[in-house]
């Protein structure tokens, strides 16, 4: 039996495709050693890939709405990427800074306040500790039927707090050492980010002529119509999340206004923040918030808890999944499947990522799905 060359060539493929699962799966544990270190030595650029999407975003807005004022000139075309990243560096800083400025102060006197009245309430509560005890003679029997040998005991202690001190200090010297990676890969990712935004145009044209050096046209065009879906369905993503942080923080600001509840403008802030996380991340404002209210006034923190769990009602039933879901193209019941599952695999980053990406897998399969059945003549309804 005699092979062509396309059949041939397929086989060498299928061989060498072939050996290499069975060498991956020989060696699993070497493989993952290795993906580990080049996740490590990739980390940094990653980083700056993500903080360079994120701050696309805004700044694609804000450089249209520049090049929209006055007249096209090479001078304002040479310097309208720069000043569009600077004023989208400021803008972000912006709202970082406005809302450290809120939150932060708010909390320390929370926390001393908290800590004034757990001073004035102590000496009641020892009294009440004291009235427990003489009017219960078995317990103070027990406690002096105690044979507490106070020598050993001080040995212990003074071996745990070694123990604990050396254990404190290599802790202490890790985490120094993490904080610093920490710090020079952001910086590292931060720089590289800048220089994704100011070339993209140009990181674009020599992934295409990378593309379809390599690969065949066919493939390289389905490529990149999967990564402008994708590219446009994480934008709309961000978008929507943002715009539903606000919303429901202002309708947060709005109802603690109206009804007279204590820091309406920190807990707005502090709910739109936290919002982020998609759908389960008020539920962190709102545990600060009840808490700052709670030091106020415990029954005004029971209503502030009634009245968030009527709010976030509203919000996972008709802001969320209507703004979001619609943002991004996916039905509310798979928005509540992608941030599920994403959560359970990945915790907060895996509810971040998995809209988009179920978004993008589920109308990819749509169109295939509508494709398939278009070539059967089928008209299912």
């Amino acid at each position: 039996m005699s092979l062509d060359k396309d059949t041939l060539k397929k086989l060498r493929w299928l061989i060498v495709f072939t050996l290499l699962i069975f060498v991956l799966l020989w060696r699993l544990d070497v493989v993952i050693l290795a993906a580990g270190f080049l996740l490590h030595i990739s980390a940094p650029f990653l980083l700056g890939a993500a903080i360079a999407f994120i701050l696309s975003v805004p700044m694609g807005r804000i450089e249209k709405t520049l090049a929209g004022i006055g007249g096209k000139t090479s001078a304002k075309k040479k310097f309208l990427r720069p000043l569009s990243l600077i004023l989208t560096l400021v803008f972000v800083i912006a709202i970082l800074a406005l809302a450290t400025l809120v939150v932060l102060p708010e909390l320390g006197r929370t926390i001393s306040s908290l800590g004034r009245t757990i001073q004035s309430n102590l000496p009641a509560l020892i009294g009440q500790i004291e009235e427990i005890f003489k009017d219960n003679p078995e317990i103070s029997h027990w406690l002096g039927s105690l044979d507490l040998n106070w020598e050993s005991l001080s040995e212990k202690f003074l071996v745990f707090f070694r123990n604990g001190a050396n254990v404190v200090l290599g802790s202490a010297f890790s985490a120094a050492q993490g904080i610093f990676s920490g710090v020079a890969n952001f910086v590292i990712g931060f720089v590289f980010a800048c220089y994704i935004l100011i070339q993209k145009e140009k990181l674009a044209l020599q992934c295409r002529k990378l593309l379809f050096a390599y690969l065949k046209a066919p493939l390289v065009e389905r490529i990149l119509e999967i990564c402008a879906l994708t590219h446009r369905t994480f934008a709309s993503f961000l978008t929507g999340q943002c715009l539903e942080a606000v919303i429901l923080g202002t309708m947060f600001f709005i109802t603690m206004t109206i009804f007279r509840f204590p820091y309406a403008l920190l807990v707005g802030v502090l709910i739109a923040l936290t919002a982020l996380i998609p759908i389960f991340g008020a539920f962190i404002g709102c545990f600060v918030g009840t808490f700052l209210i709670l030091v106020v006034n415990p029954w005004q923190a029971l209503a502030f808890v009634i009245m968030f769990l009527i709010l976030q009602q509203i919000e996972g039933n008709f802001i969320y999944p209507h703004v979001v879901g619609g943002s991004v193209g996916l039905p509310s019941i798979w928005v509540l499947v992608a941030v599920t599952i994403g959560g359970n695999l990945m915790g907060i980053a895996g509810m971040l990522l998995f809209i988009p990406i179920v978004s993008v897998l589920y109308t990819l399969l749509r169109r295939d799905v509508y494709a398939r059945l278009k070539n059967k003549n089928l008209n299912v309804s």
